[in-house]
C-alpha cells in the first residue's frame, strides 16, 4: 500500500513548523516565563528563569535535536467563531468534555499538569486575547508551545533512540493538545525517523503527568529514587518509555 499523501507535519488540530529566529523569540520566551511549567520540567527550578536560558533553550531545540517543532493552532478554512466559544467547544480547542457534555476536570487537570503548569481553576478568557501573543505566519497558525525528540551523537545513533520534550503555553492547556502532539512526535519517532525506542520523564510531584503518560501507553521503566529536591522534601524521577513494536500495538488497536 502507498504511503498516505496527509501532510505529514500535521495532526487533528495541530500543525508542526521549523522554529524560526528571532520570529519565535517571543513564543520561547513565553515558555521561559510559565514559573510553574517550569518548576515541573527543569531540575534546575531552584533558579529564577532568565532571557538568557530562553536564548539557550531556543538554539538547542532548533540546532541540536533530531526534530525541533513549534506548535501551531491550525488555522480553520471557515470564518472564525466568537473568541470565547474557544473555551467550551471541544471541536475548537475548547474544553475535555465527558460524553453526557459535562466537562471533564480530572483529564483537562491531568493534560495541564503534564503540560507544564498546574491546572487553572478556571480559565481567564480576558486575559488569553488580551496578552500579546507570538506573531506566526498565517498559513501556520497560532503558535503556543513547542516539542522536541532529542538528538543522540553519532557514536551512539545505532541505539535508535530518543526522549520527548514538550511545552505549552499556559493559556492553552488542558484541552488535549499535549495528548495530540505527543501523539504525533511517536508517529514521526517510529513511522520517519526509524527509532527503536522514546523515552519521557516526569518529576515524582507531577502527578498528571505521570497519570498521563501512563494512559497514552509509556510504560513505566525505572526511577531515579529521591534524586530531586523539591519544596523541602526529596522526591523520584520517573523513567517512561515505548518500544517500536507496542507503538505498533496501539496504532493497530486504535483502528
Amino acid at each position: 500500500m502507498p504511503p498516505s499523501q496527509k501532510d505529514p507535519f500535521t495532526s487533528s488540530r495541530l500543525t508542526y513548523r521549523a522554529i524560526q529566529t528571532p520570529e519565535d523569540n517571543n513564543l520561547f520566551q513565553a515558555i521561559n516565563d510559565d514559573r510553574q511549567g517550569y518548576m515541573n520540567s527543569n531540575a534546575t527550578n531552584n533558579m529564577l528563569p532568565g532571557i538568557s536560558q530562553s536564548q539557550k533553550f531556543q538554539k538547542e531545540v532548533a540546532d541540536d535535536c533530531l526534530l525541533g517543532a513549534v506548535i501551531c493552532i491550525t488555522p480553520s478554512p471557515t470564518p472564525a467563531p466568537d473568541p470565547l466559544a474557544l473555551l467550551t467547544a471541544p471541536q475548537h480547542g475548547g474544553r475535555t468534555a465527558h460524553s453526557n457534555g459535562e466537562p471533564d476536570r480530572e483529564r483537562e487537570r491531568e493534560e495541564a499538569e503534564a503540560e507544564g503548569n498546574h491546572y487553572p481553576e478556571e480559565v481567564n478568557a480576558s486575559r488569553i486575547f488580551r496578552e500579546p501573543q507570538p506573531k506566526a505566519r498565517k498559513e501556520y497558525g497560532t503558535p503556543i508551545g513547542e516539542i522536541h525528540l532529542k538528538s543522540l551523537p553519532a557514536s551512539l545513533s545505532h541505539h535508535r533512540t530518543s526522549e520527548i520534550g514538550l511545552d505549552i503555553l499556559p493559556e492553552y492547556q488542558g484541552r488535549g493538545y499535549g495528548s495530540e502532539a505527543i501523539n504525533w512526535a511517536l508517529d514521526y519517532a517510529f513511522r520517519r525517523a526509524a527509532l527503536h525506542r522514546v523515552s519521557i520523564r516526569a518529576f515524582g510531584w507531577n502527578e498528571g503527568a505521570l497519570r498521563l503518560y501512563g494512559r497514552l501507553g509509556f510504560r513505566e521503566e525505572g526511577r531515579l529514587r529521591e534524586s530531586l529536591w523539591h519544596e523541602g522534601r526529596w522526591w523520584d524521577g520517573v523513567i517512561f518509555g515505548m518500544l517500536e513494536g507496542e507503538w505498533a500495538e496501539l496504532r493497530r488497536r486504535e483502528g
